[in-house]
């Protein structure tokens, strides 16, 4: 069957999904155990190669993504980098928990419209509740994320994640984290308020589609088609330009200048991050190109 086009109201939950691995959300494949493709790129010099896997961060049972150049890199590597470490990622509830809660509580009828506010309450339903009047808007938005990739049937430790981990422990290789979850949640956390509105609003706009469209967007990110992707991760950002700047372009920027601060060293590593940060112009590939740096799209 061919993939229905990504909807642009996969909005906030597709830049969750491909963005922050703790959010856990919009990470659909094709059908299970269908071979899935990932876009991989590779900078290299004579003694050091550095391959930047796109991710998605929850996926189905049996999803086959590690094989071919992929599992080629896996081997070769010396070393994997992800956003977060596996102690890092650990730790990410308990930091969720300090940093979640509102000063003071607010009725989620005082934040949302009345139609926002029945879909929200429609997808609260397929579950537990999500005490969203203690917690700030961005917390309620990660949630709302978590949900969606439970209802999609979707499993964290299914993810790329997850698997390059039980492979690089298994092999004894080191494995390392470019952030810590208190940074990746303090990004939301410290965004204005007018910001995490706008975005909360986002994320509930046709929550009824939202287990459709993730997966559609995620049947994306297994053909490798960065331009599907792009669009996606577009329209989610470019309408909060404050939430593209701390979310995506800063930390853009900061990984860029890692992978050329690494360079310098010899060996081989595999560089593995959520798929959004891969692609169009503030991607991780398109700014290391910007400052003359060779990077080939190896998958």
């Amino acid at each position: 069957m061919k993939p229905e086009p990504v909807r642009s109201r996969a909005r906030a939950r597709g830049l969750a999904a491909a963005l922050l691995p703790f959010l856990l959300a919009g990470c659909a494949a094709p059908e299970p155990r269908a071979q899935a493709r990932p876009a991989m790129w590779l900078v290299e010099d004579s003694d050091t190669h550095i391959y930047i896997l796109g991710t998605m961060h929850a996926l189905p049972a049996g999803t086959d993504w590690a094989h071919g150049k992929v599992a080629r890199a896996i081997d070769a590597a010396d070393e994997l980098v992800m956003e977060l470490s596996p102690r890092e990622l650990a730790a990410a509830g308990g930091v969720f928990q300090t940093l979640a809660p509102r000063t003071e509580p607010m009725a989620m009828e005082k934040r949302l419209t009345a139609d926002a506010l029945a879909q929200y309450r429609a997808l609260e339903a397929t579950g537990d509740n999500f005490g969203g009047d203690a917690l700030d808007d961005w917390a309620v938005m990660v949630l709302m994320g978590q949900r969606v990739t439970r209802n999609a049937e979707l499993d964290p430790s299914e993810g790329v994640e997850s698997e390059l981990t039980a492979k690089f422990a298994a092999a004894a290789k080191p494995i390392d984290g470019l952030e810590t979850a208190k940074m990746q949640l303090t990004l939301f956390e410290t965004l204005d308020p007018e910001t995490q509105r706008a975005l909360l609003t986002r994320a509930v706009e046709d929550t009824g589609r939202s287990v459709r469209d993730v997966k559609a967007l995620v049947a994306s990110w297994a053909r490798g088609d960065v331009s599907a992707l792009e669009q996606v991760i577009n329209e989610d950002v470019d309408a909060v330009p404050a939430a593209r700047k701390a979310i995506l372009t800063d930390r853009n920027r900061q990984w860029s200048a890692w992978v050329k601060q690494r360079m310098e060293r010899p060996g081989t590593v595999l560089m593995a991050v959520g798929a959004g940060h891969l692609v169009g112009t503030d991607g991780v590939p398109a700014m290391l190109e910007a400052e003359g740096v060779k990077v080939t799209r190896v998958q």
